[in-house]
């Protein structure tokens, strides 16, 4: 997958990112081009090389259409609740979250959005559905190309249904 300057590109568990600029970085001897890509959440410069984003899971923003299918998963009642032990569970919502999947970033954020509707989340599920959110409300907004605050409110009426 090749990007240019100004592109948009998903980097897994981290969110959505400019590419700044793309530079040649000595190491060890050799030299990598690099993608410079700066996180709009939390302005975190990630580099990674060129030929090497497929890896590294970098991906571009969803397109218009997958969006619903993302809203799908939100909406999505039928599937049971994961009753495995916290940890386990824990360990399996991070590796969904860590693919940079919007669909399984959107059931991570389903399932503890139910438990946060059952219960008072801990200090690590609260950390989790936090992450989770952040990562599916940047990425739709870009996709929608409409503000943050606009999908979280749709995201708040999925949830109170």
């Amino acid at each position: 997958m090749q990007f240019a300057i100004g592109d948009k590109a998903v980097v897994p568990a981290l969110g959505v990112g400019i590419v700044k600029e793309i530079v040649d970085l000595p190491m060890e001897g050799e030299t990598y081009q690099v993608y410079v890509i700066k996180i709009l959440d939390n302005g975190l410069t990630y580099k990674v090389p060129v030929n090497n984003t497929g890896a590294n899971g970098i991906r571009e923003v969803i397109p218009m259409e997958a969006v619903e299918k993302v809203y799908e998963v939100l909406r999505d009642r039928k599937t049971p609740a994961d009753k495995q032990t916290w940890n386990r569970r824990y360990r399996e919502y991070m590796n969904k979250i860590k693919t940079g999947d919007p669909l399984e970033v959107a059931a991570v954020l389903r399932d503890l959005a139910r438990l946060k509707s059952e219960k008072t989340l801990s200090f690590g599920e609260r950390k989790m559905y936090d992450q989770a959110h952040s990562l599916i409300v940047q990425e739709v907004a870009v996709a929608k190309d409409v503000d943050e605050q606009v999908i979280k409110d749709e995201i708040e009426e999925i949830f109170k249904k």
